[in-house]
């Protein structure tokens, strides 16, 4: 087999992965119903190209008929290529809708110079797309978020909001009116990045978030990024915590009735083991989702 050979299965391969970990977020979440009407919220990014490719995968194959509307919020940004996006859904025949708001003048003119806009520019976004959904008729509103956005998003809301919350995969609008999905869940950043560049999207960057340095979200990516490097396999144990919570072992009273805790006699499978000689860590494998355990010696008892 020669190189260019084993480009194109490598290719192959990646694309068939994403396709399934896709496929598994949305049956796991029963994130798309018959009938459904999808938005999908097109920025022109690799996360977004990606998503709408995985759903147009998805509606072929799937035992369930939906249908996809593709969606831009043309924001006009200074040097936006706004014929990029129109140009690529007409060739490829995706029925779509390019939404003009100058949000960009209205954030520029709030937020003082050097200060993050990404705040204010997904508020208005976010209210803009909402709109539109209800114009539309779309029953859900899928967006291209992924496991890594995930796992920022809870490190930060840890590290600066004091709140143990990540991003979920499916979700009631702030509104109350829509039911927004992210079956990019269980995708991995570093394979959405790869399979981009393997299908040559043409991308359009956001000069908005780009042009800003040292923001909260890239030192945090950064963070991670490191720790997938020295320690691989972190990121994927992080991930699948968010699917393994025990709110006995945390220490929020709303949530877990500490107050009424009664003996009971009968061994708890769930109960605490710090007095063990022996103490399991989970290490999850990337590829397929299980989970292995390690144990460690604690003690010579």
């Amino acid at each position: 087999m020669n190189h260019t050979d084993k480009n194109q299965l490598a290719a192959q391969k990646l694309t068939k992965k994403l396709q399934k970990e896709t496929g598994k977020a949305v049956v796991d979440f029963n994130m798309i119903e018959h009938n459904d009407k999808v938005m999908v919220c097109l920025s022109g990014g690799k996360d977004s190209y990606t998503l709408l490719d995985m759903l147009l995968h998805l509606q072929k194959v799937a035992p369930i008929s939906f249908s996809i509307v593709a969606v831009n919020l043309d924001q006009k940004q200074p040097g936006f290529p706004e014929h990029v996006l129109p140009e690529y859904l007409l060739q490829k025949g995706i029925d779509f809708k390019i939404v003009e708001e100058d949000t960009y003048s209205i954030v520029t003119d709030k937020v003082p110079e050097g200060k993050t806009t990404c705040g204010l520019c997904s508020r208005l976004r976010r209210a803009i797309l909402y709109k539109t959904a209800k114009e539309l008729g779309a029953t859900k509103i899928a967006l291209g978020h992924h496991r890594d956005d995930m796992l920022e998003t809870l490190m930060l809301n840890m590290f600066y909001g004091g709140k143990l919350k990540a991003m979920p995969p499916k979700l009631i609008s702030d509104n109350g009116e829509h039911i927004v999905i992210r079956p990019l869940a269980y995708c991995h950043e570093a394979d959405i990045a790869k399979y981009a560049q393997n299908v040559g999207h043409p991308i359009i960057p956001c000069n908005l978030c780009g042009s800003q340095e040292n923001l909260q979200r890239q030192n945090i990516k950064m963070l991670l990024q490191d720790w997938e490097q020295r320690f691989p396999g972190r990121i994927q144990s992080m991930a699948t915590a968010l699917q393994n919570v025990v709110p006995s072992h945390l220490a929020d009273s709303e949530i877990y009735n500490f107050a009424d805790l009664k003996v009971t006699g009968q061994p708890n499978s769930q109960g605490d083991i710090a007095f063990d000689p022996f103490t399991p860590t989970m290490h999850s494998n990337p590829d397929d989702h299980t989970t292995e355990v390690q144990t460690i010696q604690l003690g010579n008892e």
